[in-house]
């Protein structure tokens, strides 16, 4: 195991039982970081998050928030949240939103999220300065696997969503959202280009007279 445990900050896919995995993510070393296992890999992503990273997370949650309060989508949105098929998958996508009827399927309290007890989130955000090719990859396809419904993938050197709708362990790209209807991604692109020339409560300003136009 300790041979295992050099390797893990380079931010790969690494060859791991899930007892290996577990008993890795416990080491008080990798509190912060992002853990992902699947098809018997595992793969731990290392802080620190920069600038360009953080910015573009923060305006993605906030426009998906803003949409679904103008037009009335019960969501419940999750940062850095956890979802665990024990034995199996394990994820930490960088925003999650349950939505609909889901919304608060998972009580507070929940550590964890148990994907034998609980749905999968309806929505899965990935944001991508280092990691675009792996997001695209092999993460794209555990959360087929893991039956989310819809799948964005923020490439941050590019200030650009790519969307995927997911069904039957496959995913398609998308134009529209399908789980939060109305939004059109390429105004979230154009939210990520204004977020390069101008702060963010402009972009928001920007944004609110969209949704309601």
């Amino acid at each position: 195991m300790s041979k295992l445990q050099t390797k893990l900050s380079s931010d790969t896919w690494l060859t791991a039982t899930w007892d290996e995995y577990i008993q890795a993510i416990a080491s008080p070393i990798y509190e912060k970081a992002k853990c992902y296992y699947h098809n018997g890999q595992m793969r731990i992503e290392m802080p620190p998050v920069g600038n360009d990273h953080a910015s573009d997370h923060t305006i993605v949650i906030f426009t998906v928030n803003l949409f679904a309060s103008v037009k009335g989508i019960p969501l419940n949105g999750k940062d850095n949240c956890t979802y665990r098929k024990p034995g199996v998958s394990e994820v930490q996508p960088d925003i999650s939103y349950y939505i609909g009827e889901n919304t608060n399927v998972v009580p507070y309290g929940t550590s964890i999220i148990n994907l034998d007890i609980y749905p999968p989130p309806a929505l899965v955000i990935e944001v991508a300065k280092t990691s675009l090719a792996d997001d695209k990859g092999e993460k794209r396809l555990i959360y087929e696997d893991l039956g989310v419904q819809e799948y964005w993938i923020v490439d941050v050197q590019n200030a650009q969503v790519m969307a995927f709708a997911i069904a039957n362990q496959g995913s398609r790209r998308i134009t529209e959202s399908q789980v939060l209807p109305g939004l059109i991604i390429s105004l979230l692109n154009d939210a990520l280009r204004r977020t390069r020339q101008m702060n963010q409560s402009q972009v928001g300003a920007w944004l609110l007279s969209q949704f309601q136009g």
